[in-house]
């Protein structure tokens, strides 16, 4: 019994242990919320900040490599408790579904096919992953966007401990921090070219993130505010959509493209890596 024990803490025994993770948690989610959005004009493009970033990066700043306030057993805790918190999420989410089930049916088949274009990436990210050193975490970092729905997906089959639940929340938390910066940014500057009608950019905002989606939506009613509602109701649909049939793609059709893509490429880039990192240590000895 004491082993078990020691192996299966009890609840007090936990929060004794993790009281100070949900007390940083949230004193950053003041401090983010009290800041807000900041935006920043470029060119024609637009730089938004949400605080999500902020609170991000509070978090960085108060872990054992930095000011060493959370040390490594309470980062291990808290990594665990990333499951758990997304969990209302993704009860929002299947509520809204059911909700929307109708403008899911009748918002046609560019939308309900619009997840066959986040497929593409893993081709891009894949090889990429495994030139920067990554091994079974490529798998989890490359097989979609990472938000909640896929970063619960990946701990539910592979574990939160395991390599490619770490290759997955290290995504969730650089598209966090960097991805909403860039997406908000990235839209503008594509809606200034002229080449997509503003209902194909509002669908293109919808990819499963609802944080990237508001910057995208942001920064496109920005550009054109004549078509800021009809942007804003693509964008929710799209989202909406994204958000069902993108857990499918991801268990189907994502993660078998990317355990086949890894079995054929790490022997290759896995070699070359490898050889860049021997050949590192022997200059500089």
């Amino acid at each position: 019994m004491k082993k078990n024990n020691m192996m299966y803490p009890t609840l007090l025994e936990r929060i004794k242990t993790e009281w100070i993770i949900y007390a940083l948690a949230f004193v950053f989610i003041l401090i983010a919320d009290s800041i807000g959005q900041i935006k920043i004009p470029v060119w024609k493009g637009t730089f938004i900040i949400f605080p999500i970033f902020y609170a991000l990066f509070l978090g960085i700043l108060s872990g054992p490599n930095t000011l060493k306030i959370i040390d490594d057993k309470r980062v291990k805790a808290a990594s665990k408790l990333v499951g758990v918190a997304i969990l209302p999420f993704i009860a929002k989410l299947g509520i809204n579904a059911g909700a929307n089930i109708e403008k899911v049916i009748s918002a046609g088949p560019a939308l309900l096919l619009q997840e066959f274009g986040n497929l593409g990436t893993i081709v891009l990210a894949m090889p990429l992953a495994l030139l920067l050193g990554l091994k079974r975490e490529s798998i989890g970092a490359a097989h979609s966007i990472n938000r909640e729905t896929n970063l619960a997906l990946i701990q539910d089959m592979y574990g939160a401990d395991s390599p490619e639940g770490q290759g997955s929340l290290s995504v969730y938390i650089t598209g966090g921090m960097v991805g909403t910066i860039y997406f908000g940014f990235m839209a503008s500057m594509v809606a200034a070219t002229g080449l997509f009608h503003p209902y194909a950019l509002g669908m293109a905002s919808g990819v499963g993130a609802g944080i990237m989606m508001s910057s995208a939506v942001a920064a496109l009613s920005e550009v054109m505010p004549e078509f800021a509602s009809e942007i804003s109701a693509m964008a929710s649909a799209s989202e909406t959509i994204s958000g069902i049939d993108g857990i499918y793609m991801a268990i189907f059709i994502g993660l078998p493209l990317c355990n086949w893509l890894y079995n054929k490429l790490e022997p290759t880039l896995g070699r070359v890596t490898k050889a860049g990192r021997e050949a590192a240590e022997r200059i500089g000895k």
